[in-house]
């Protein structure tokens, strides 16, 4: 049992001098690989490039510890797939049926919808909403196996209307997770290799003899996945370049401390660099936090990056009163927001920046990690300042639909002709200037 007498956790108080640059300090993370990551990965990406399945067979072999020979080996076939769910026990095929139907649920809201509008003159504006044709899916494999994440990656691709959905896993040692498969049968995965790092994602961006070549890359992953990611943008879609887990609760000090510790855990066991943050106006309710903390640690499996996490970037803030909290919010923007207070809806027009809020002292993060409905994939680093959740939107794009009738050409025409001039693009001007009726 590791020693609980130590402080785990930092306190930071708003009315120190040094706040700001406290905070700032904690809030600090570098997701930019070094020179190093970014040299190895560029070499892969270039050798997948090159020399397609042969190369991701080299790099899987080399860094999962396999020793195959064929993309035939590193390809699940449908047949895996779902014996893989109906070897499931019930009760986590129940969960995952559940699941997989509320998050379809909930994403169906999100169908934007194609438009059009007819002006005076009968000219024709509006938009086509087009869903991608291939998407591709990245699942993180080693420490840990996410079927959350294949659900909650692959259902807003179906719901879009995207026509094929190839996914990667890694499977060091060769170790495959039957829930994870479970999860790609249930979810309607049309091709799912085992595959990982730079090179899954070369092969999505790329395509090779095997891997069908992908429109968007979606998924968070290591170093090497978000280098790569980051590399191949312009190539392909992606949807971000995701940092470590994070959440911030903020208590009225009315939730029992267990809870909010609790909490607190449920990000900081991802990694060591996950940042779990609690703010509070009430002192009292902090030490009690602090105090379930040292008290429930050792009692997580995973206890020791638990610790690390809060060691490293963890926070229990006081603050003056509702209105700083606000303040913290929107100045963090967290990827998960808990308001684990008594009327959560009188905050909600003053917060502009988080990923997800969940409302009110019963909502626990972990529900949107994998139940409610919500996607879990979210903005992170204090992205959520401009980026938004991953949805149906993330699988679609838009055209512009411009249909002229005669008299909309000819009066369009004379507006783009002058505009066309004042940037002496006379053939611009020239080309509207033949729809002019005299």
């Amino acid at each position: 049992m590791s020693d609980t007498t130590t402080a785990t956790i930092a306190r930071l108080s708003t009315r120190e001098s040094a706040f700001h640059q406290r905070l700032d300090a904690l809030l600090d993370w570098e997701g930019v690989s070094d020179k190093a990551v970014q040299a190895r990965v560029e070499e892969i990406l270039a050798d997948v490039k090159q020399r397609g399945d042969q190369a991701v067979i080299e790099a899987t072999n080399r860094f999962d510890r396999l020793s195959v020979e064929s993309m035939t080996q590193l390809r699940l076939t449908p047949e895996q797939l779902k014996k893989a769910y109906d070897g499931l026990p019930a009760e986590q095929r129940d969960a995952l049926a559940t699941a997989a139907e509320r998050i379809k649920r909930y994403h169906e809201r999100q169908k934007p919808t194609s438009w059009q509008y007819e002006e005076a003159d009968g000219t024709v504006l509006g938009q086509k909403v087009t869903p991608l044709d291939r998407a591709g899916i990245y699942v993180p494999g080693g420490k840990a196996a996410y079927p959350s994440s294949v659900l909650m990656n692959a259902i807003p691709a179906h719901v879009a209307g995207v026509r094929e959905i190839v996914m990667v896993v890694p499977t060091p040692d060769g170790v495959l997770n039957d829930l994870v498969l479970a999860a790609a049968h249930l979810a309607g995965v049309d091709y799912v290799f085992t595959i990982g790092g730079a090179q899954a994602v070369a092969a999505l961006a790329y395509g090779t003899q095997s891997v069908p070549r992908v429109d968007k890359i979606v998924g968070p992953g290591n170093i090497y996945v978000a280098t790569a990611k980051r590399a191949v943008f312009g190539q392909v879609g992606i949807d971000m370049i995701a940092g470590p887990s994070e959440i911030m609760v903020v208590s009225d000090g009315q939730t029992d401390p267990d809870w909010i510790a609790m909490d607190l855990f449920s990000q900081a066991e991802h990694d060591e660099d996950a940042q779990a943050i609690l703010v509070s106006w009430d002192a009292a309710h902090l030490d009690a936090v602090a105090e379930s903390i040292e008290r429930l640690l050792p009692t997580l499996e995973r206890e020791e990056i638990a610790r690390a996490s809060l060691n490293r970037r963890g926070a229990l803030i006081l603050c003056q009163d509702q209105a700083e909290a606000v303040e913290m919010i929107n100045r963090i923007a967290p990827e998960h927001l808990e308001l684990s207070v008594a009327a959560p809806e009188a905050w909600l027009d003053d917060i502009r920046h988080a990923g997800a809020i969940f409302m009110g002292r019963h909502t626990s993060e972990a529900l949107g990690d994998y139940c409610a409905g919500p996607n879990h994939v979210l903005p992170t680093s204090g992205t959520a300042r401009f980026s938004s959740p991953l949805g149906v939107y993330d699988f679609q794009k838009r055209s512009s639909i411009i249909h002229c009738s005669p008299e909309g050409a000819s009066e369009l025409g004379k507006v783009a002709s002058v505009l066309a001039r004042g940037e002496y693009l006379t053939a611009h001007a020239r080309s509207a200037e033949y729809r002019i009726r005299d």
